[in-house]
């Protein structure tokens, strides 16, 4: 008896290993990923489209850059990637022009009343993608608001509000994981917006690297155990300058664009490997991306129902929330999170989109290669884009490059992260930070940075947006009017002058305090390491080679240690708030744009150097690193000039909604066609229609119907 109850326990040890044996052989035949988690993993995403109309735009400073309505919808992308029972790091990616001290200080205040300190300004990094078709009025400090006669409540709410659903989304989609990543290049995004400023830096150094701009993208393909991939982040730098000094609709320009793309193949993809029995009979119908030249199937059986786009202003985060039922996909499992997928901003400070080059709109020549003038004056010389003269066309397709090099690393991506989640973070005072600098022929030197300061050049702007009057790009002299006209506001005095120089001193920004201060001067550092992936996150813009220097030394520092071989370091522009531009010591002495936007001086980037190697350091031996001294809150001195939406109606007899002019009956159309249709609306400024939409498109096919939505 024994002996068969042997033999039956014998059959069932077996029938079980070959059961187990089966299941990993089919799983592996389903071409999905295998391996072994060892992090917990959550994204998030949530609708920040501020106010559609009479709100500045930020990026251009062009006061005549006002909203007018929606090319697309922005969003806050988020993931969290945590160890079972440890550390745990938050990455937020926005669709805005950058990060902002006060929107980043009042999410950390939400996220300590709802986890304590699980969220801190320690581990969570807030990133601008560096749209300039985005609301502006968000920053605190005066310099960043004056072309949107200052603060605007709404931009700075809808942010806040977003960034904290975001990271709340992605809390509660934390499960099991694994992260693989995957580096490629990417060589028709980006080119050189200041050349000249380039070839100044070391000709040793600048032979060490093929292109005088980074051409490399860094991408994290984030897989949940039970339901597969469920998102993508990727590093690349370019600018956000696709869409002109001139266009008034928000948007989130090429990397906004790149993200719908992406999201909108997965889910495509998504939807063909999945059998029609999960969706139902009658099947559920999808949203049509409004951005995508051209889907590559007509998936009209999944589109989703008109009736799902409602319009209230949003609704509490939830595993799935309104973003997958009404925009991307109502037809998901209830419990599935949607997939997201973010494109972030690197060092991208001389790197511009409009890659055709830059030419003066007059004479059809190229721009002087010094100072990006024509004639002399810098008003006519502008990059081109891919599709110029057609600027959403560039935006489609420096958005469609990004999306495509981020699929083939996505389908490729094969190593995985593994190893501990870490962090270590710091403020800063750049007004007055000694830096100790090695000497030629031995020893050292001790400078320090200065406060905060834009040169002449700053106001000549770059090819992606030039300027006004007479300030050319290059410009190390200054002159005598506009000197006048800068005492009016601040006479910088001979310490400061010296400190800047060879900057000529336009605007003396950190020694400006009234009403409030004009220019930030603490700011954080920060470094995010999942695993062999070490992220840096800077308040500011980067140039291609004062991001290599420092991704080189931080590198140096990781590497030595023993700890991190095989280590990937991204820079992380525009994150945790704002600085402007940081370029190497050799190009802020051409004084092109990039170097008068370089506010602490020309010892700006060695600093930057020095402080990072000492977070490195404290990452490596697992010391705490001193806070140092907190930022202002500035939220209580803000002021704004904006008029409010005063009064909105509709002439006697005419209601909200009621069409003025419709398309005439029995009209056709074919792809590429203009349909134009009138209608009595609100200001989109009463209801943001958050996680909702202003109108929605919709074409009787059938039994369903097609939508595409803003």
């Amino acid at each position: 008896m024994m002996e068969f109850s042997a033999y039956l326990s014998f059959q069932r040890l077996r029938r079980t290993i070959w059961f187990w044996a089966f299941l990993v052989f089919l799983l592996g035949k389903s071409g999905g990923v295998l391996s072994d988690s060892n992090y917990l993993v959550g994204l998030g995403s949530y609708d920040i489209t501020g106010p559609a109309a009479d709100v500045n735009m930020m990026g251009y400073a062009n006061m005549e850059q006002t909203a007018s309505g929606l090319h697309f919808r922005l969003r806050a992308r988020s993931f969290i990637v945590a160890e079972p029972q440890g550390n745990r790091v938050v990455f937020v990616n926005l669709d805005a022009c950058m990060a902002s001290q006060l929107v980043t200080i009042k999410v950390l205040e939400r996220l300590k009343a709802r986890y304590g300190d699980l969220y801190t300004e320690k581990n969570v990094a807030i990133s601008g993608i560096h749209t300039h078709a985005g609301p502006g009025g968000y920053l605190q400090y005066i310099v960043y608001i004056v072309t949107s006669l200052g603060f605007v409540r709404q931009s700075f709410d809808v942010l806040v509000d977003g960034i904290e659903k975001s990271i709340i989304q992605a809390h509660e989609n934390l499960r099991p994981g694994s992260i693989f990543v995957n580096k490629g290049e990417l060589l028709d995004a980006g080119v050189s917006r200041s050349p000249s400023g380039y070839l100044n830096n070391p000709a040793a150094e600048r032979s060490r690297y093929k292109y005088n701009v980074d051409k490399e993208m860094t991408l994290l393909k984030f897989v949940d155990d039970q339901w597969g991939p469920v998102g993508s982040f990727n590093w690349f730098a370019t600018h956000g300058t696709s869409m002109s000094r001139t266009n008034s609709l928000i948007s989130g320009d090429n990397k906004g664009a790149a993200a719908r793309f992406m999201e909108d193949w997965f889910e495509q993809n998504d939807i063909e490997s999945t059998s029609a029995d999960e969706f139902g009979a009658d099947g559920i119908l999808r949203r049509v991306s409004s951005i995508i030249s051209s889907p590559r199937r007509n998936h009209h059986e999944l589109l989703e129902l008109a009736a799902s786009f409602q319009s209230p202003s949003g609704k509490p985060a939830t595993r799935i929330l309104s973003v997958a039922r009404r925009v991307r996909n109502a037809f998901r499992q209830a419990d599935k999170p949607g997939f997201v997928s973010a494109f972030c901003q690197s060092n991208c400070g001389d790197v511009s989109p409009n890659v055709l080059g830059a030419f003066c709109i007059d004479t059809g020549l190229p721009c002087d290669f010094n100072h990006s003038t024509c004639g002399g004056k810098n008003e006519n010389c502008y990059g081109r884009g891919p599709g110029y003269p057609d600027e959403f066309e560039s935006t489609r397709i420096i958005g469609e490059r990004q999306f495509r090099k981020a699929v083939d690393l996505f389908n490729t991506a094969s190593e995985q992260l593994e190893g501990k989640v870490d962090y270590r973070h710091t403020y800063l005072d750049f007004s007055q930070l000694e830096v100790t600098l090695p000497k030629q022929g031995g020893g050292s030197e001790v400078v320090k940075t200065c406060p905060a300061a834009m040169g002449f050049a700053f106001a000549a702007g770059t090819t992606d947006g030039p300027g006004a009057f007479d300030f050319k790009q290059g410009d190390d002299q200054g002159n005598p009017f506009w000197r006048l006209v800068r005492n009016v506001l601040k006479t910088p005095d001979k310490e400061q002058v010296d400190c800047q120089h060879p900057k000529p001193i336009l605007l003396d920004t950190g020694e400006m305090k009234q009403p409030y201060d004009w220019a930030p001067s603490i700011l954080p550092i920060q470094i995010l390491r999942v695993g062999q992936l070490v992220i840096l996150s800077v308040p500011g813009e980067f140039t291609t080679m004062a991001g290599r220097r420092l991704r080189d030394a931080v590198k140096t520092v990781l590497t030595s240690s023993g700890e991190f071989n095989g280590v990937h370091v991204v820079i992380a522009g525009l994150t945790n708030t704002y600085s402007q531009y940081v370029t190497t010591f050799e190009e802020y002495e051409v004084q092109r744009y990039e170097g008068a936007s370089t506010l602490y001086g020309p010892h700006t980037l060695s600093a930057y150097i020095q402080e990072f190697k000492k977070l490195a350091s404290a990452l490596i031996s697992g010391q705490a690193v001193k806070p140092g001294p907190q930022p202002p809150d500035l939220l209580s001195k803000q002021i704004s000039l904006l008029t409010p939406v005063v009064v909105d109606l509709t002439p006697s007899g005419v209601n909200f909604g009621d069409v003025k002019s419709d398309v005439p009956k029995n009209s056709t159309f074919k792809r590429g066609d203009t349909v134009t249709v009138v209608f009595w609306s609100a200001c989109p400024r009463n209801d943001l229609l958050t996680e909702g939409t202003f109108s929605l498109v919709e074409i009787l096919h059938g039994k369903g119907y097609l939508g595409s939505s803003l």
